[in-house]
């Protein structure tokens, strides 16, 4: 990677609207129409792992299974990140191949968002340790264990979930801020993991609201898609991940 190219600072975009995340949408369903395999490859792999995750979870009471699933929609970024590659090369009129496209989840040649991919696996994981904390601390004080369903019906598992369900959306919002520029970011530049986070973050305070409004649309889409046994994420994660590529288009603006 250039020394030169992680010294200079990367602008931002601080006008964004709401009016941007409708034409992002539309432009992420065009992308997602013209070509339909790539998003439903990427997608289908991602619902494979959702579908695997809750067999291993059908018959269990063990509530921290059940931390581990509420936590899968944290791993949906990388997996767009074929997407962003299939909307790249639209842009630039570069011919579709399969081993371009599915290259670029190995980045740019220099490891960066293979590092970012390792931040989102420390990040699941993370997650589910601090579901295995506040379950100790709710339950066990209250002699209670994860064997049982039950136990959620209790005032001591009513204010379980509570604080487990804050404690989640803060550690997604802070997964979202760093992750939502960073990873178009790295398959569309030469620049290194932190410059891409800081652009991220900068990006979510120069557009605080429209980019928060954009988090709450994305989980909104994901979790009713996941109803459905998962299918309806064949269509909604590529146009999230072609839409999320536009936005990330229109905040940090093309090269000269």
């Amino acid at each position: 990677m250039d020394a030169t190219a992680q010294a200079q600072p990367v602008k931002v975009a601080d006008d964004l609207t709401f009016a941007d995340l409708r034409a992002a949408l539309a432009a992420g369903w065009q992308d997602f129409r013209a070509q339909p395999l790539f998003g439903l490859f990427f997608a289908a792999i991602y619902v494979a792992f959702g579908f695997g995750l809750s067999l291993a979870l059908a018959g269990s009471v063990d509530l921290l299974w059940w931390a581990a699933i509420a936590g899968f929609p944290l791993i949906a970024p990388f997996t767009a990140v074929g997407l962003y590659e299939v909307s790249r090369r639209r842009e630039s009129d570069l011919p579709m191949r399969w081993g371009a496209v599915l290259g670029a989840l190995r980045g740019r040649g220099d490891e960066q968002l293979l590092l970012m991919g390792g931040i989102l696996f420390v990040a699941f994981s993370f997650w589910v340790i601090i579901a295995h904390g506040i379950f100790a601390i709710f339950m066990a004080e209250a002699g209670m264990g994860g064997e049982s369903l039950a136990a959620l019906a209790t005032p001591t598992g009513i204010a379980m979930l509570v604080v487990g369900s804050l404690v989640g959306a803060l550690i997604a919002l802070a997964f979202y801020a760093i992750t939502v520029i960073s990873l178009p970011m790295l398959v569309d530049r030469d620049v290194d993991f932190i410059t891409a986070i800081i652009t991220s973050l900068a990006s979510i305070r120069a557009n605080r609201n429209v980019l928060l409004g954009w988090a709450v649309i994305i989980a909104l889409v994901l979790f009713l898609s996941m109803l459905p046994a998962f299918l309806g994420l064949l269509v909604t994660l590529p146009v999230l991940g072609h839409a999320t590529w536009h936005l990330y288009r229109r905040t940090v603006p093309a090269e000269a």
